[in-house]
């Protein structure tokens, strides 16, 4: 339930893009700079979530996180000033982000044993939220006539989520300890020095590239399709495709990468989906759309092999979560600059070419992260 609301903040806004910067008068630059303000509050929330988990538990942590989204979601579309709009998606979006962190975490501590699976299990439903949001923002705002209705739709599905936390909470679990099964960690120790681990370093480059390449998608792939001459609608679904995809294949591809060694090769495999996506909107974004929203759906699906590697790299849970934070908050603070350069690159040139040429190079060092990501290491 919790996975479920981590992306619709997000993915909602996509298809409806062009009626909120209308609406408020919004600039392509400012779009960029508000499909960049997720990256941004995974960066600095995120790092404060380890901190929070020892002083209250990752649970309580994860049922606030939902009160949090739902509260931004209900009172982003009450205001009409970007600004107001741009502080509010940041509320949400920070409960999203303690969120973030610690379901690695949860899944360490209470499934050590099968941590591919129940990866897989809530990327699942992680994607299962993206897509669905993607899919019926555009029509739930045609039937209340409004934009802001199709997006705050979203904030009850958050709601929905912080009791079950709030139960769970109640019935705690010792993590995997250092020293043997059934031995409780203390709060995340100092351990290796994370910041002198080169497998470490590369998860984050590995986490920060992917996670510019989605919000690129997530930011932008609905507006490249309208901008090609298809309906709005039509640009929706053919995004939500995109998430679609990532309801089975997460689940697969973290329950298989969970029982392989190695996952280099999977890494290279699905950036290599990347680049000829991107190629395909740059030379005919009209020509086979679908078949592109396939190629980058299958291309996101390094999210949740990202979050495998975590789970796997780490010794145990302590060093996970230590994990977790360093290479989400430091890989989305890299990836802020990507949804920025992009929307100014549309804005200046006139066109997606550029941006779309510049997204496929990208793939090129996240491709090389992935490769010494996957190798068999663990860290702690």
């Amino acid at each position: 339930m919790a996975a479920v609301n981590l992306r619709p903040a997000v993915t909602s806004l996509g298809p409806v893009l062009e009626e909120v910067r209308a609406s408020l008068g919004m600039s392509a630059t400012a779009a960029g700079v508000l499909t960049s303000v997720p990256a941004a509050c995974f960066a600095l929330v995120g790092s404060a979530a380890p901190r929070l988990a020892r002083r209250f538990g990752a649970d309580q942590v994860v049922g606030a996180g939902m009160a949090v989204i739902a509260a931004g979601l209900a009172l982003r579309v009450l205001v009409d000033g970007t600004t107001l709009f741009v502080a509010l998606s940041a509320l949400a979006l920070a409960g999203i982000a303690v969120a973030n962190v610690l379901l690695p975490v949860v899944v360490k501590q209470r499934f050590a044993d099968r941590v591919g699976m129940m990866t897989g299990l809530y990327s699942m439903a992680l994607n299962l939220g993206a897509s669905s949001a993607a899919a019926v923002t555009v029509p739930l705002a045609k039937a209340f006539g409004d934009w802001r209705a199709g997006l705050g739709a979203w904030a009850a599905l958050a709601a929905v989520a912080v009791p079950p936390w709030i139960a769970l909470a109640r019935h705690r679990v010792a993590p995997v300890s250092r020293t043997g099964p059934g031995t409780p960690d203390a709060a995340p120790g100092p351990g290796t020095r994370l910041t002198r681990d080169p497998t470490a370093w590369a998860l984050t480059v590995y986490f920060g590239l992917q996670a510019t390449a989605a919000y690129v998608v997530i930011g932008w792939l609905p507006q490249i399709f309208r901008d090609a001459g298809l309906s709005a609608q039509t640009a929706g679904l053919l995004f939500a495709v995109t998430a679609v995809l990532g309801v089975p294949l997460s689940f697969i591809l973290a329950a298989v990468a969970g029982r392989l060694r190695s996952q280099s090769g999977v890494a290279v495999t699905i950036g290599v989906f990347g680049i000829v996506g991107y190629a395909g909107l740059w030379a005919a974004p009209a020509g086979a759309p679908l078949l592109w929203a396939v190629l980058l759906g299958v291309a996101n699906c390094s999210f949740p092999l990202a979050l495998t590697m975590i789970g796997m790299r780490g010794r145990d849970s302590a060093t996970v979560i230590r994990l977790s934070a360093f290479a989400q908050s430091a890989g989305y603070l890299l990836s802020i600059p990507g949804p920025i350069l992009v929307g100014a690159l549309y804005q200046h040139s006139g066109s997606w070419r550029t941006p779309l040429a510049f997204m496929a190079l990208l793939m090129l060092p996240q491709l090389a992260a992935g490769w010494l990501a996957g190798r068999d290491r663990q860290i702690g």
